[in-house]
């Protein structure tokens, strides 16, 4: 029964443009289902924060204003969801907002007080997730609808739910990820005291100038590592999974092999760790790059082509992606195109998108099969 009514809210969230017009209560349930969301990541977040909170979202959740926001939200999700059920002849969107709302109010909603655990040392960030749902999804969702390349793709396109999922995956095991990334640059640091005089110049540059540094090394350090995971076979099944992706939009950019999650973050970590830049430049840095991914990836027409010789765009990125012969083990950049000029891979014709997206191997679908499927893919 479950597993019927997930599939009835799936073919409800994918209906076709006509049925999901304005007053037919589609996007009064979408947006109920979103808000519930959040507001229940919140409470959940309130009630038990050494499971589910980060540490380093305390000061939003400490916020006076916090639990008003909360509460705001959850009765905008039961306003939503209920005009929802009045609305549309399918049940299946209001319905399950409402579900996930009254779970967060049982929860105690705003009022939640922390219930008492045992700390294990571990968090999943279900704040984090909500936060950077509502920073990213609400920002570039309505733009890819205003400003679409395609304008036929669809919000709820195909392997969205696949892509939703390695979005709540990367964020709830932020701990984990955190903690492997920044190995390397914690044992370097621990284990060697002669970066001291580089540190101390590094560290007393203007922050626009650390900042611009921080990205430029960054850059240098992602252009390889992204390149030697493109030639190195037994690397290109970890980073085949994000390839996979047949449809392009600002979700797309989740999808990336856990293994792969871990290195790249290791690799441009260890530059900013290590050569004493300020916390609050990598800290920016990290802000930035969340949004930037989100835009490179995004469904976002405009061609772009002066600044994209200088600045990654989205049509620059989206061939690296492109099924196309042309395009393959090209434009692996990630800020700076130059880089791609300097070192042979830059590719962007003149205001020509790709046909497609995807791999020509056969790249299974959910998310514990692409798992493990570098470690079973038969390299050719």
């Amino acid at each position: 029964m479950a597993q019927s009514f997930i599939k009835r809210l799936a073919h409800d969230l994918e209906a076709p443009i006509e049925a999901r017009g304005f007053g037919s209560g589609w996007f009064s349930g979408f947006f109920a289902i979103v808000l519930a969301v959040v507001g229940l990541c919140f409470v959940a977040a309130l009630r038990w924060p050494e499971w589910f909170a980060m540490p380093q979202l305390v000061v939003i959740r400490d916020w006076t204003g916090f639990r008003l926001l909360v509460h705001v939200t959850l009765l905008t999700s039961y306003a939503l969801a209920l005009l929802s059920l009045l609305l549309r002849p399918r049940k299946s969107i209001g319905m399950t907002a409402l579900v996930i709302a009254l779970v967060a109010s049982f929860l105690g909603g705003a009022n939640v007080q922390p219930h008492d655990t045992q700390s294990w040392g571990i968090f999943f960030g279900i704040d984090f997730f909500a936060v950077n749902m509502v920073a990213t999804g609400l920002m570039f969702a309505p733009i890819e609808r205003i400003f679409p390349h395609q304008a036929s793709q669809r919000l709820f396109r195909s392997e969205w739910r696949e892509d939703l999922f390695y979005y709540l995956l990367s964020s709830m095991l932020v701990q984990i990820i955190t903690f492997l990334a920044l190995a390397p640059s914690g044992y370097i640091n621990a284990n060697t005291s002669n970066f001291g005089a580089m540190r101390a110049w590094i560290g007393a540059l203007p922050w626009v100038v650390q900042f611009i540094m921080a990205m430029v090394l960054t850059d240098i350090c992602q252009y390889w590592f992204h390149r030697m995971f493109h030639r190195v076979p037994f690397l290109w099944g970890f980073h085949a999974v994000h390839h996979s992706a047949k449809s392009m939009d600002w979700l797309a950019g989740a999808r990336m092999h856990f293994v792969e999650i871990i290195l790249l973050r290791g690799v441009t970590s260890l530059p900013l760790l290590t050569f004493g830049f300020l916390p609050s430049v990598m800290q920016t840095y990290v802000a930035v790059v969340y949004v930037y991914s989100s835009l490179i990836h995004a469904n976002l027409r405009g061609d772009f082509d002066g600044l994209g010789r200088w600045l990654v765009v989205p049509r620059f990125h989206h061939w690296h992606h492109a099924i196309e012969a042309e395009g393959v083990d090209k434009n692996f950049a990630i800020h700076f195109p130059w880089l791609d000029r300097i070192f042979g891979t830059y590719y962007l014709p003149k205001s020509v998108w790709p046909k497609g997206y995807g791999v020509p191997e056969k790249v299974p679908t959910g998310y514990l099969a692409q798992l493990k499927y570098p470690f079973v893919r038969k390299q050719s």
